[in-house]
């Protein structure tokens, strides 16, 4: 088969995996000790606008970026203007959002692979769900080992208009960073997210370590392993 010059990886869960409830748990419970009493907001409240936050921007259709989507939601779900405290939130996410990296570990197997793909070229991207700031992207890339730097591209809520499992979501990134779907491929663990991808024309991997698959699909339309079996994976087809 033909190697693929461009690669896209999914963050949570693939190059960093964890315990997704267990990491929204912490997260949130962190978000909230620092912010509810600064902003005069109930914890629970305060919990349900960050939801509702990211669910506007998951519905967002491109009218503009997720970053906007996600203040206008939190400012109406809080009834006051959120957006001041933006540069607080970004110091959280380099700081107090440390809480949540207890459910999270390093694979160096995704460490290995990374720096494999550097050594042959082509586009290495970052395509974790917009919803979070450059802050808190760039801080769980270093949870998994890697540095921002390794990679040509990252998505976050200030550089996309669409949110997974939106294939203008791809076509976005594509479009920005200058290559073709048919020589990408999509690695991620999420059935639904990651791999309609291909409807797009990319190849896909699902990787199997902390697989999410929300309708209980048969893998065996996709090519899967583990992330020690993507990296054999590219070994063999140097």
């Amino acid at each position: 088969m033909k190697m693929q010059k461009n690669f896209l990886f999914d963050l949570d869960g693939t190059l960093l995996p964890m315990d997704l409830p267990k990491f929204i748990e912490l997260y949130i419970q962190a978000f909230c000790r620092k912010f509810a009493h600064k902003v005069q907001i109930a914890p629970k409240q305060l919990a349900q606008a960050i939801w509702e936050g990211a669910a506007a921007m998951g519905k967002n259709d491109g009218e503009c970026l997720n970053r906007e989507v996600f203040w206008r939601a939190l400012n109406n779900a809080c009834k006051k203007d959120m957006r001041a405290y933006e540069d607080e939130f970004d110091e959280f996410y380099r700081n107090e959002f440390i809480a949540a990296k207890a459910a999270t570990s390093e694979n160096p197997a995704a460490q290995r692979a990374i720096k494999l793909l550097r050594q042959r070229g082509g586009k290495l991207i970052v395509a974790t769900n917009p919803i979070f700031p450059k802050a808190a992207t760039y801080t769980r890339l270093r949870w998994a080992g890697l540095e921002p730097d390794d990679f040509d591209y990252i998505t976050v809520y200030d550089n996309c208009s669409y949110c997974k499992p939106n294939l203008n979501y791809y076509h976005e990134i594509c479009h920005f960073c200058g290559i073709s779907p048919e020589d990408s491929i999509m690695v991620g663990n999420d059935v639904d997210e990651d791999m309609c991808a291909a409807k797009l024309g990319l190849d896909t991997y699902l990787v199997t370590d902390c697989l999410i698959n929300r309708r209980s699909k048969s893998l065996d339309r996709y090519r899967h392993g583990s992330f020690e079996d993507f990296y054999h994976w590219l070994l063999d087809n140097e």
